[in-house]
């Protein structure tokens, strides 16, 4: 699916979509830790890529972070702005961020990139690159697997990922992981994971991978 795809599909369940993920009480104990732990201490504007509603953003914001939610689906963002109404909320794509160069302190990514095809994953990880400080801390949540592969999502297309293939495309994208998180399938949820990362040094590029 491309991205104007999968704006469509979030778009047509948006109202369901916050109903059940929508509120930060929705979101597992551990899971805000881990990204309070990594990104609540960052001096600067950290964005909440793919933010949805806004919860988390808000959750951020509880913490003192200078936060920034940004979505591609509108009825998300007016959600945000409702609701939240101190924040900052945005339209935009993770993949060209009109943000200046070197001027972001942190990026959360949680579930914002599992629909992106794993040949596209690269160029979206050098945006953030682009816009992010040399302190810059990244976070991501992903669905975990055995392998790289698609599967068919609720809403659209997604991807699962192992832990460490995520981890060297991360490591060639230039960030260096200091820790990850796994939650287990409980019989309702798929099982998933989360990485953090710094910036780092860019790696030679990892062998072509087939699309799933």
């Amino acid at each position: 699916m491309d991205l104007k795809q999968v704006r469509n599909a979030y778009t047509s369940v948006a109202a369901l979509y916050i109903e059940l993920f929508g509120t930060r009480q929705q979101v597992h104990v551990d899971d805000l830790a881990f990204i309070g732990r990594h990104l609540s201490h960052q001096p600067g504007n950290v964005l909440d890529l793919g933010c949805g509603p806004g919860h988390i953003t808000d959750y951020l914001r509880s913490l003192g972070v200078d936060a920034m939610g940004i979505d591609m689906v509108p009825e998300f963002i007016a959600h945000a702005r409702s609701t939240h109404p101190h924040g900052r909320y945005q339209l935009g794509s993770m993949r060209d961020l009109d943000v200046e160069n070197h001027s972001v302190a942190g990026i959360l990514a949680w579930f914002s990139l599992i629909h992106l095809p794993p040949q596209d994953l690269d160029d979206v990880l050098a945006e953030f690159r682009r816009v992010m400080t040399p302190a810059g801390r990244l976070v991501v949540g992903f669905f975990d697997g055995d392998e790289v592969a698609a599967f068919d999502h609720k809403v659209a297309t997604a991807y699962r990922w192992p832990v460490d293939a995520l981890s060297a495309r991360l490591t060639q994208a230039g960030f260096v992981e200091v820790e990850r998180q796994h939650q287990p399938s409980d019989g309702t949820h798929r099982p998933y994971a989360a990485i953090a990362a710094v910036m780092g040094e860019r790696h030679s590029p990892l062998p072509s991978m087939d699309t799933p």
